[in-house]
């Protein structure tokens, strides 16, 4: 398997999210100077490339309409005094024209500067009986492009030749090419520095993260330092993953300490049975009292271990079972309780309870109110007074009228296997109120416990007031459950 990774690492190198953001960046710059460079030049080139043509061929028309219009002969087109004007002066008022005179069988009359040179067409152009009549090419004299058009006189008189130069032309488009595909360099170069530059401004805040993440699954420590500076999506990443981390770690250290707790709780009961179970083979020789006090203490060792076990199960799977939230009234769940807790311990258990309905976990909340009723007829082992459940709203309170709780260890009674020193000949594991306070944690509440004026302790947990769907302020007393004499 790591061999396999080890190819495909090589065959697929990473690439950081930097390296990515800077290439992308600099492709799409590249993609939108290149099109705009393209698009530019191409409408340059093609406005001057179609005006000068326009200009051309406009040159190209007059001359036809002169000739058509007027019987000329060549000299007509010679080169004359600056002071006289000339049907040649038209020609080569617009643009610079060259204008070269052809006689008959074009024989040259006048040169043009540069010369033109003359082709068959041309001759067979001044040779021509129709006026006008026109013969189009292109021409590479002294190194220069030339549009070159040869209009005949008509009548085998000669024909005169007008030539555009239009190499200039090209060579300004070119070098214009040139300077398009060097600025789209330069855009490109300086576009991939700008996104080299933004990559470590943006991504580099999500690269330390990622270091720090990997950093973690490799070394397995929860307590590393993580980057959660800025208030945009990467810093709320960042706190997010601090937070988790948090949290992480105060779970491993909650389920460090639940092992040791429980370790060292289910020492005493299993050391009790092994000795116990050393007994059973001289079990024939011990007097009855003795053995009848052996599988005694077997019996209470072993439900004891049951139930530390039971209860060590719900509290470590938390929140994290299949039950969902739903709609349920707290005075009737409490009666369920009660009767549960009733039938367990034999005391009457008076409930004052309004109509509230909250969105919860029944059996969680069931075993939070077991365990308090429970908790309360342990404590009050007197019995004179009923153990009372009081429901306000999304708050639960169990009153009861046994010895209290000493200041000193109201604010560790919630804690896991924190047993006081007047409970220690108690049966109990040390865990149901810790139960209690892990059910309130989880619907969004708080456990609490106070002394009772006139003796006794208050112990119960509230839950998420957002949780409560309906509540009818007024209380109802409900049916007290008594115990059925045993």
């Amino acid at each position: 398997m790591d061999s396999t990774r080890h190819r495909l690492a090589i065959l697929h190198p990473r690439r950081s999210l930097g390296t990515v953001f800077a290439l992308s960046f600099a492709c799409v710059t590249a993609a939108t100077t290149l099109l705009g460079g393209v698009l530019s030049y191409n409408a340059a080139a093609r406005m001057v490339r179609v005006d000068q043509d326009d200009v051309f061929h406009g040159v190209v028309d007059d001359l036809h309409q002169q000739v058509s219009q007027q019987r000329l002969s060549p000299t007509d087109y010679f080169s004359v005094s600056p002071d006289t004007e000339s049907p040649r002066d038209d020609l080569s008022r617009r643009i610079r024209t060259d204008v070269q005179v052809l006689g008959r069988a074009g024989r040259v009359e006048e040169r043009g500067f540069p010369a033109l040179p003359v082709r068959a067409a041309d001759r067979a152009a001044a040779s021509h009986a129709r006026a006008g009549h026109t013969v189009y090419y292109k021409a590479e004299i002294q190194g220069d492009r030339y549009r070159v058009a040869t209009v005949a006189l008509g009548g085998g008189r000669g024909a005169v030749q007008v030539a555009q130069q239009y190499s200039d032309t090209e060579d300004l488009l070119r070098e214009l090419k040139e300077r398009t595909v060097e600025l789209s360099a330069a855009v490109l170069v300086v576009a991939g520095l700008a996104g080299w530059w933004l990559a470590r401004r943006i991504a580099g805040r999500l690269v330390r993260l990622t270091q720090v993440a990997e950093d973690v699954a490799r070394t397995g420590r929860l307590d590393t330092s993580v980057p959660v500076a800025g208030p945009d999506e990467v810093g709320r990443l960042g706190r997010a993953f601090d937070g988790m981390l948090g949290r992480l770690a105060a779970s491993e250290e909650v389920q460090r300490r639940l092992v040791q707790d429980a370790g060292h709780e289910l020492r005493t009961p299993l050391t009790s049975l092994q000795t116990n179970v050393a007994l059973l083979d001289r079990i024939d020789r011990l007097p009855p009292q003795a053995k009848a006090d052996l599988i005694a203490d077997m019996k209470s060792e072993t439900r004891e271990l049951v139930n530390l076990v039971n209860e060590l199960v719900d509290l470590a799977a938390g929140d994290r079972g299949a039950e969902q939230p739903r709609e349920i009234t707290l005075g009737a769940l409490a009666g369920d309780a009660a009767a549960l807790a009733r039938r367990r311990t034999g005391r009457e258990i008076r409930i004052e309870a309004d109509d509230a309905v909250v969105r919860a976990r029944p059996d969680a909340v069931q075993r939070a109110l077991t365990n308090l009723l429970e908790n309360a007829a342990k404590f009050d082992q007197d019995g004179t007074e009923p153990i009372e459940v009081v429901i306000t709203g999304t708050r639960v309170e169990v009153l009861d009228r046994g010895p209290g709780i000493a200041e000193a260890d109201l604010p560790r009674v919630f804690d896991r296997f924190y047993r006081a020193d007047g409970a220690r000949s108690l049966p109990g594991s040390g865990l149901g109120l810790a139960i209690v306070h892990a059910v309130a944690v989880t619907h969004g509440g708080t456990a609490f416990a106070r002394n009772r004026a006139g003796g006794g302790a208050v112990i119960g947990f509230t839950v998420d007031p957002a949780s409560l769907v309906e509540h009818r302020p007024h209380t109802t007393p409900m049916a007290d459950c008594a115990a059925t004499p045993r």
